[in-house]
């Protein structure tokens, strides 16, 4: 197929003018967006028609942060009611035993989660490799799938036994980690425009890498070019923790270890005080909210609002599948709606007399999704629906049950429970088709996925 007309849907562009077109369309050719405006102003014919008549149609959500491994704990009874560190503790020795065919059969599972929630990129952080595993493995079951991947080549060399979180068991010698990041950049990193891979260099955390691993990660990076990306500032015990082994705050080691740039985002980044939000803006640092997993483990609420009013990018993630249970990424776009206004009950924001304070908007949680998203990931060919861009997008029929009695199509999907998409397309290429994978035989990733996990409990 060389074009596809996309007809009759409500389009949503998420461009620089924050278009809608009632009854719009999208002419596609190669996989790339050639005109995108009202049915009267586009050919009428292509290779394929799709015709999404009481369709909203949205550019492509953009996950900026996920753990795909962790579809395989979900819901493990003795890590429900846990904060971050003792939910660590208590996962890390099942992770341990996670092997190749694991790391395959859950990428695939998180992957097709995210594009029956609107997702067509989504940026993976995988830490630990036991048992033989390799990025490779998530990389090579991306592929069948579908989805734009941002494979983040994470680590974890801070055992116990020298002080850190982790047990010695799942960390690495920092020699090979540095080693299989160069290897991995150089065999599969494309920075080109409409790119399905990218690479991102990502120890995971300050409590379980030295800051030599993270200046010397640093180092490499930007000899290729590369993103970066580390968890920072999630709960109050890491900020407790930084101050002791460090001497500073989250924010002040990663300025120590040469970690702030517009290469460079961090996942939570929730116990940051005002002249942190700063420093973020100066360097041009992106943020992964993840609201779902920040309410699962009592971390607390981001100051979302702050960091956009700095001018810091601010994209979402679904965080890790144990901690957040899900991988639905409309659902963190109400979420993290839902939650920024909480955070405005609690502070009397909402409250003030003020006009030019205001509740966020499901249009402004559905631009952290979108071209929030692609700005921290440092994509200009993505996040909105305009001439020249990846044919990107996704689309929900306004006629089921849900949204009966909705008056505004584009909050729908926003206010209303999250539902599964109709379709999800990417570079022009159906995923999602009638609310069922395409990529993918669901019913038997299904059974692969669920006796893989019973393994892993079972020890």
């Amino acid at each position: 197929m060389t074009t596809l007309l996309v007809k009759n849907a409500h389009i949503v562009t998420m461009d620089d003018h924050q278009r809608e077109i009632p009854d719009g369309g999208l002419f596609i050719r190669r996989g790339l967006i050639q005109e995108v405006g009202p049915m009267s102003e586009l050919p009428a014919t292509a290779d394929e028609v799709l015709d999404l008549t009481g369709h909203v149609v949205l550019p492509g959500l953009v996950n900026t942060h996920h753990h795909f491994y962790q579809t395989l704990t979900r819901a493990i009874p003795a890590a429900q009611d846990a904060n971050l560190f003792n939910w660590l503790k208590t996962l890390y020795p099942i992770w341990a035993r996670i092997n190749p065919e694991d790391i395959f059969i859950s990428t695939q599972t998180a992957l097709s989660e995210l594009a029956l929630s609107g997702c067509t990129t989504a940026s993976d952080h995988l830490y630990l490799y036991p048992n033989g595993s390799k990025l490779d493995d998530e990389i090579a079951a991306a592929s069948e799938i579908g989805l734009r991947l941002h494979a983040s080549r994470g680590s974890m060399s801070l055992g116990e036994s020298k002080g850190g979180l982790p047990p010695d068991s799942v960390v690495d010698d920092e020699d090979s980690i540095l080693k299989d990041s160069q290897r991995l950049i150089e065999n599969y990193h494309d920075a080109k425009p409409g790119s399905m891979v990218q690479i991102v260099l990502a120890p995971c955390s300050p409590f379980s890498v030295t800051g030599e691993l993270m200046k010397q990660s640093a180092k490499l990076a930007r000899e290729y070019g590369v993103h970066l990306h580390t968890h920072l500032a999630e709960t109050e015990d890491e900020e407790q923790f930084c101050l002791q082994k460090f001497g500073h705050r989250p924010v002040g080691y990663m300025q120590e270890v040469d970690w702030v740039g517009d290469d460079v985002w961090f996942a939570h980044a929730i116990w940051v005080d005002d002249e942190e939000v700063k420093v973020f803006a100066r360097h041009n640092c992106g943020v992964a909210h993840c609201p779902t997993s920040n309410m699962r483990l009592a971390s607390g609420i981001a100051p979302i609002k702050e960091y956009r009013q700095a001018g810091v990018n601010v994209g979402l993630g679904v965080d890790g599948s144990a901690s957040n249970d899900g991988s639905h990424l409309l659902a963190e776009v109400r979420n993290a709606m839902l939650l920024s206004r909480v955070k405005d009950g609690i502070t009397g924001y909402s409250l003030s007399n003020d006009p030019n304070r205001k509740l966020m908007t499901a249009r402004e949680a559905l631009y952290l999704g979108t071209r929030g998203g692609a700005a921290v990931l440092g994509r200009t060919d993505i996040g909105s629906l305009e001439s020249g861009k990846c044919a990107d997008f996704f689309a929900v029929d306004l006629n089921r049950i849900e949204f009966t009695g909705m008056h505004d199509p584009v909050s729908a999907i926003v206010f209303g429970q999250p539902v599964r998409v109709d379709y999800t397309v990417v570079g022009g290429r159906f995923i999602v088709k009638e609310g069922c994978v395409a990529t993918v035989d669901e019913r038997k990733l299904i059974e692969k996925h669920n006796k893989a996990a019973r393994r892993l409990l079972a020890g």
